[in-house]
């Protein structure tokens, strides 16, 4: 994972925060590199423009929290509005602060979904929907996900996961990645809810004709 470390004085003055939260769209959907490609892609820009932050995606939620210059931030924030693979962009943040929150992450990405997660606090705020959380508990929620870099960072260990999943979570990770099996879990359970109206409808049609 690609990093960035270190603040320069001038950009201490400058230091910004954004949080935001928004909604995948079908475009979005349809791609299965849809999180794999966002990742890839931020950091590298990331990287390039000193911005670091983490991502979260759950339940067909986006929560981000990103860090920079002002100009960077509303750079990002003009190109994420223009993103279609999301919509209905809320601003949560957008303040001057005065220290990194994820200063070694120059994005880390992280799946939740109720069914993967081992972790008890986390697994605690499933299901993920940002939108439904008052803004204390949005605060809250980002002081955890800040709890979990700074554990990872005591014990050097900020490129690993700083979530834990369960068997199901681990193993489907290891066959179709940790961007992929969030949507295959969505996929499979869109077919069991599609089979299950399918079989009250044909249920009713049979005992119409009975």
């Amino acid at each position: 994972m690609s990093t960035f470390t270190g603040t320069s004085n001038s950009e201490a003055v400058d230091l910004y925060q954004f949080v935001y939260i928004s909604r995948i769209t079908s475009t979005g959907l349809s791609g299965a590199s849809t999180l794999n490609d966002i990742a890839e892609t931020s950091i590298k820009n990331n990287k390039n423009n000193h911005i670091t932050g983490i991502l979260c995606y759950g339940n067909g939620y986006f929560f981000q929290c990103i860090e920079g210059t002002e100009q960077a931030l509303t750079n990002l924030k003009n190109q994420l509005l223009m993103d279609d693979r999301h919509k209905d962009l809320q601003t949560l943040s957008f303040s001057a602060i005065e220290a990194r929150r994820f200063q070694s992450w120059s994005l880390r990405s992280i799946v939740l979904e109720r069914w993967l997660i081992k972790d008890p606090t986390m697994k605690a705020l499933m299901p993920f929907k940002p939108y439904a959380w008052s803004m204390e508990e949005s605060k809250q929620f980002l002081e955890l996900l800040q709890h979990y870099y700074e554990n990872q960072e005591q014990k050097d260990e900020v490129d690993m996961q700083p979530i834990k999943y369960n068997a199901l979570g681990i193993t489907l990770f290891k066959v179709v990645g940790q961007h992929q099996a969030f949507f295959l879990i969505q996929t499979v359970l869109s077919i069991l809810i599609l089979l299950t109206l399918l079989w009250f409808i044909l249920s009713d049609k049979l005992y119409f004709f009975s």
